[in-house]
């Protein structure tokens, strides 16, 4: 047989294998394939994965729904991206790290068994610690963390939220938010930090600590997670989620261009140059347009200008609510959010319809197959880049991280740091605070001194929070004060005294505890910002007849003017979360005050908006105020 010939018959026989090799790799069969290859390199993977995919599985890639409604066979059936659990949603009330880690894995199963085995990301909110779980730590809520002015202590605490979310086999988390709040009216004001935008860019310190520390050198702008010990974080609400009209929630932004950049931009600049995964999508509307529907500013501005390459998201319906009413035309509000950019769709619950939607409109080219393709290279890039390819599953190794010591210690360091002294005694040289822990009696009144549930605040075990001690594990503020005060001392609670009882009694001093109760989003818009009237009376009743520090758990600034003159000292305590005992620290003098303002507190609520920097700016107590205590060498 000639040369020629052998040659030519081993090439043919060679483009038949490569070409069969092709073929069963193109329909997801055996063989090498490069996106399970981690040596190379993540666009090699990226585009390997991508090419191989069908619109189907591109489309369920963008899809995230809800746990209720999720399963091993939906999973598998739809090609299912992402799941999560919304606020309070859980696999069974006080649901042990492995209940959880179970459910995830089982999910993740379903998704291991499809054809590409592309595997799901699990997503929730830990917005002040792992705060859906029972045992978690709950750490104070931004707004006090605004107030301790300190990056690297808000930093720790991301990387002990990231160990506790890993522990129940969870690696994304729907935080930070970094709004600008700039109407306390508004009812998420207590998950920003501050009303200034620095304060809010200082504490996106928070990123690194849940994904972990960007690698020298590497691009702007590519998301960045450390492993199995860190989680994909998302930063939202994008963007003027906390500038709306009056602070209504969901509402109107109404600002021009130079003040939207300049305010509420500002903190993604740095959350996009510290690697975050993901950034979510603000309910809001900027002079008028959705931003769920805003081309210009999520695929403009967001991608393009600021080159972001981690994956957005939107809110829970939020495409749903791009109409008025919700959901009234719903292929519409999929052909507006994902043609503005939005990659990932929080469905959450009717994902048939978004998929058959979507499908439809991905056929008619309606939507293009480039945007298409955009939304999945992003979201496969965070998949990549996390190592959940490699290492899909959870396991059990973390779980006594949940709610451990050291977490504790940490909540109980950063409720120290985040109390704020706004009076102290009529005048500076008779102070009322320290107080000694040792004297004969002391009272303790008020409806948040011994309430877990209330001095935890929303988004704790349920969405909008709750009332009580038996929520989850924690130690109430009265708890820590009978911890701290001479064993000799009695301690008497009484939660509404009247003036009568506290006259005749002969109390020493008397801490009174008082503030708003739970609420979140929407529930918590209000336009009087007043406290309720128990507590008022309970401040009237008490400091009328003895001297008495007052102290006021609240997610934002409330009316309080018309009580100080009324009041020897009064403290800020914000939501301090599940460690109380950090009041007391600072109450009885082991520790000193050092809280600041991280907003303006108001006279009266005819001022607002008010905000530092503001022409008419006339506060009760301004921005960055706060008064300093040293720790007492008598205690």
């Amino acid at each position: 047989m000639p040369v020629s010939l052998t040659r030519g018959l081993l090439l043919l026989c060679l483009c038949i294998a490569a070409a069969t090799i092709r073929t069963a790799e193109a329909a997801g069969g055996g063989g090498y394939m490069k996106y399970k290859d981690p040596k190379q390199p993540l666009n090699t993977r990226i585009n390997d994965l991508l090419s191989r995919m069908t619109l189907e599985e591109k489309i369920g890639q963008m899809t995230q729904i809800e746990r209720s409604v999720a399963s091993a066979e939906v999973m598998n059936k739809y090609y299912i991206g992402s799941v999560l659990s919304g606020g309070g949603s859980v696999p069974s009330k006080q649901a042990s790290a492995e209940t959880w880690v179970t459910m995830v894995n089982d999910f993740q199963k379903g998704s291991l068994s499809t054809r590409l085995g592309i595997p799901m990301i699990y997503g929730i909110d830990a917005v002040h610690g792992h705060n859906n779980v029972y045992k978690a730590t709950i750490f104070p809520h931004n707004v006090g963390l605004g107030a301790t002015r300190d990056p690297e202590l808000v930093k720790k605490i991301g990387a002990a939220t990231a160990l506790e979310v890993r522990a129940t086999g969870i690696p994304y988390v729907f935080a930070p938010c970094i709004a600008v709040c700039r109407d306390p009216r508004w009812g998420r004001c207590y998950e920003s930090y501050s009303e200034d935008h620095k304060v809010v860019q200082a504490m996106t310190q928070i990123i690194p600590g849940l994904q972990g520390d960007i690698p020298p050198n590497s691009r702007k702008g590519v998301p960045f997670v450390a492993g199995n010990k860190k989680v994909a974080a998302c930063a939202k609400h994008y963007v003027g989620d906390g500038g709306t009209t009056k602070g209504i929630n969901e509402n109107n932004t109404v600002i021009n261009r130079h003040g939207l950049l300049s305010i509420h931009m500002p903190a993604y600049y740095n959350s996009i140059i510290e690697g975050v995964a993901t950034i979510m999508v603000s309910y809001s509307s900027w002079n008028g347009v959705k931003m769920h529907a805003n081309r210009d500013l999520v695929t403009g501005f967001l991608k393009n200008t600021l080159r972001f390459r981690g994956f957005v998201i939107s809110d829970w319906e939020g495409i749903d609510r791009i109409t008025s009413p919700p959901h009234a035309n719903y292929s519409y509000s999929i052909t507006a959010g994902i043609n503005a950019g939005i990659d990932m769709i929080m469905v959450p619950y009717n994902y048939t319809e978004f998929i058959d939607g979507l499908t439809f409109q991905a056929k008619n080219k309606i939507i293009p197959m480039s945007r298409i393709d955009d939304a999945v290279r992003r979201i496969l890039r965070v998949k990549f880049i996390m190592g959940l390819f490699e290492n899909p599953l959870a396991d059990l190794s973390l779980v006594n991280q949940l709610g451990s010591q050291e977490h504790r210690d940490l909540a109980r360091e950063a409720v120290r740091r985040s109390l704020v002294l706004l009076k102290n005694g009529e005048s500076a040289d008779k102070p009322l605070l320290p107080l000694p822990k040792k004297t004969s009696k002391i009272l303790v009144a008020g409806s948040h001194a011994d309430n877990l549930g209330y001095q935890c605040g929303g988004w704790t075990i349920e969405w909008q929070g709750l009332s009580g001690n038996n929520l989850t594990h924690g130690t109430t503020i009265l708890t820590g004060i009978k911890n701290t005060v001479d064993p000799e001392t009695e301690v008497v609670y009484k939660e509404n005294p009247d003036a009568e009882y506290v006259k005749s009694n002969d109390f020493s001093y008397a801490i009174v505890v008082v503030g708003e109760p739970p609420y979140a989003e929407t529930f918590g818009d209000s336009l009087n910002l007043t406290l309720p009237d128990a507590g008022l009376k309970t401040i009237t009743n008490v400091c009328g007849a003895v001297k008495c520090v007052v102290i006021v758990i609240s997610g934002r600034p409330v009316v309080i003017q018309p009580y100080v003159p009324l009041l020897d000292a009064l403290v800020a305590a914000w939501l301090p979360g599940s460690e109380g005992q950090g009041v007391a620290d600072v109450l009885f003098g082991d520790y000193g005050f050092t809280g600041k303002l991280s907003r303006t507190w108001f006279k009266t609520v005819d001022q607002l908006p008010m905000n530092v920097g503001d022409p008419h700016y006339d506060p009760l107590f301004p921005f960055g105020f706060g008064l300093t205590t040293t720790p007492s060498k008598a205690n």
